[in-house]
């Protein structure tokens, strides 16, 4: 299994500037409570389809990063690893007569779980669309009484009293695609000259950015097409052959600096023989940490794999170079075009 749930409670500051990762760099197994090691179970449906949504411009409301369709927002409700994630840490940290912000709240499903534990809620979406369906669902769910609904770009929304919880899921892989990043860092930048140093608790806590180089298989039916594809976050996937370890060049802890760009340059080790045509990149992602069963509430993303121009044979212990560039929200062809793999 690919991604496990990680009982650590602590995790290293992340820069304040942009993320350049010039080493190797390992991803610890974190420790275990005693007598109790976790055992993820992460299904292949767990992850947002809304990887296959629109992306007609790089620039504009048609985007990914606020603008996730109506349409695709059927896959993110019936994703039953996201949903069921996203609640139990929600149930965790929200209590009777706390003020909850969800940026970006699309349905609002996640706000109606923070209603639905006693909380008033301030749900946040720049999609007219979206807002009118959001207000509409929540009506029929009995919840507009504790759940208001604002019409607005969540990097310039500020809340008009203090804030106890703040729920921004608008997250991709690496970070890419939509606005996480930003709005989150825009959120905090306006929320302290308004109320204070103090944040709020963030859901989710914590994003852990991990790649590494893969042989993966692009023959569909005899016809060779090396294009970029996503992967469910599992270990084993039957075409897909790992060459190096998981190596995480970021994480990042939404209380703290959130890294805007990402430089990569890392040394890994060949695990195996053959050869390697792509790499691999996956996210997990920290919602909430349940301190007294020393367990943290987790949910990745699925993995995206991507071909590099000039595949490359390794022998066993070789030394891999693997680099890579790209911003916080940038496109997958960003990154793709910036990736480097070669023997070093």
């Amino acid at each position: 299994m690919l991604l496990k749930r990680v009982a650590q409670t602590t995790y290293p500051p992340p820069p304040s500037g942009p993320v350049t990762r010039t080493g190797p760099i390992h991803c610890p197994s974190p420790p275990q409570p005693p007598e109790a090691p976790m055992q993820a179970a992460i299904s292949a449906k767990s992850s947002t389809n809304r990887d296959q949504a629109d992306s007609r411009s790089a620039t504009g409301d048609h985007v990914l990063g606020q603008y996730i369709p109506l349409l695709y927002h059927y896959n993110m409700l019936q994703d039953e690893d996201r949903v069921g994630a996203f609640q139990q840490a929600i149930n965790l940290l929200v209590s009777p007569g706390m003020h909850v912000v969800e940026l970006g709240g699309g349905t609002g499903i996640l706000s109606s779980f923070a209603a639905r534990r006693g909380a008033r809620v301030t749900c946040v979406e720049r999609n007219a669309e979206l807002v009118a369906c959001a207000r509409g669902l929540i009506r029929d769910n009995g919840l507009d009484e504790q759940i208001e609904v604002i019409h607005q770009d969540a990097t310039e929304f500020v809340p008009d009293t203090e804030v106890d919880v703040v729920i921004c899921e608008m997250l991709h892989v690496g970070l890419l695609r939509e606005k996480q990043a930003q709005v989150i860092a825009a959120f905090k930048r306006r929320y302290r000259q308004a109320h204070g140093k103090k944040l709020p608790v963030f859901i989710p806590e914590v994003s852990i950015l991990m790649a590494q180089p893969v042989h993966q298989s692009f023959d569909f039916s005899g016809y060779h097409a090396p294009v970029p594809m996503f992967q469910a976050p599992l270990l084993d996937q039957p075409r897909t052959t790992d060459f190096a370890s998981l190596s995480a060049y970021a994480t990042i802890s939404y209380d703290e600096p959130i890294p805007l760009q990402f430089q990569v340059q890392e040394q890994l080790t060949a695990i195996r023989s053959g050869a390697i045509n792509a790499i691999r990149f996956v996210t997990q992602n920290v919602l909430a940490v349940d301190m007294s069963k020393e367990q943290a509430i987790t949910w990745p993303n699925q993995c995206l794999v991507l071909p590099i121009g000039s595949p490359f044979d390794v022998s066993k212990d070789d030394s891999i170079e693997m680099a890579f560039d790209y911003s916080a929200g940038g496109t997958i062809e960003q990154v793709a075009e910036s990736m480097r793999l070669q023997v070093a």
